[in-house]
């Protein structure tokens, strides 16, 4: 029987993006693939839980919202365990780093995009807003990818977080790596075709550091009035000191 690496298993409220302030059912599973400076996720350690088991310890709260966290739910994740959750009437929220292609039957999907690791194929990106075939950058070529990725069914963002700290560009996580450099020139510059657009937040960094903290505050609220397409998103589980 399969079992899931799980390194939480909690109920409180989402702090976070689109569904803030929601009561949530949160699975934080074990593991992931990046290792980013900022992150202030224990997720190493593990219980081993089957499904079931899963399902048995959320359906003791009253929330029907479930959202799948980590670490990199993307590693363990997959469409089974999504179904079943429904079977069970929950709501199912992801949060990923977008580094792997998420479930597709997924109801809400977060990616919060960190880098682009090396050997990561641009076709499978949930992080990137576009799809490029290799060698290829022209706005036809675009197109005709993204349309090849929807047609496969590849899950796309409902909304993109990208933690901003002072050296933080934005625009560059609209891009997959092969454009970035091209970021300049308008045919480059549109979101993949969708009939939702993805929400675009903008999440300060917490450093720790008081003064570095309020500057980065500053410079991210800066930067949002300047580029009103991004939305302010803060951590507001820490705010008011909840887990």
């Amino acid at each position: 029987m399969r079992t899931f690496r799980v390194n939480d298993i909690f109920y409180s409220l989402q702090g976070e993006g689109r569904n803030t302030g929601r009561a949530a059912v949160f699975v934080r599973f074990a593991g992931c693939n990046l290792r980013c400076p900022f992150c202030d996720t224990e997720f190493d350690t593990f219980r081993e839980m089957t499904a079931e088991e899963i399902v048995a310890t959320i359906s003791q709260y009253p929330a029907r919202f479930v959202v799948l966290t980590g670490g990199e739910p993307t590693l363990q994740v997959d469409e089974a365990f999504v179904d079943l959750l429904h079977q069970h009437g929950y709501e199912v929220a992801m949060e990923s780093n977008g580094t792997r292609p998420a479930p597709n039957n997924l109801d809400w999907l977060t990616v919060s995009p960190k880098e682009y690791p090396r050997g990561t194929r641009n076709e499978a990106l949930g992080s990137a807003a576009l799809l490029c075939k290799e060698g290829d950058t022209s706005k036809e070529a675009l197109g005709s990818a993204a349309l090849l990725c929807k047609e496969r069914g590849t899950r796309l963002p409902d909304e993109l977080k990208v933690v901003f700290d002072e050296n933080t560009d934005p625009e560059t996580f609209l891009l997959p790596p092969s454009l970035q450099s091209k970021a300049a020139e308008p045919s480059a510059s549109f979101l993949l075709p969708r009939e939702t657009p993805p929400l675009l937040y903008l999440q300060p960094c917490d450093t720790g550091d008081a003064a570095r903290n309020a500057y980065i505050i500053k410079r991210c609220v800066d930067y949002i009035k300047a580029h009103p397409q991004w939305h302010l998103s803060l951590q507001t589980h820490k705010l008011i000191d909840i887990k």
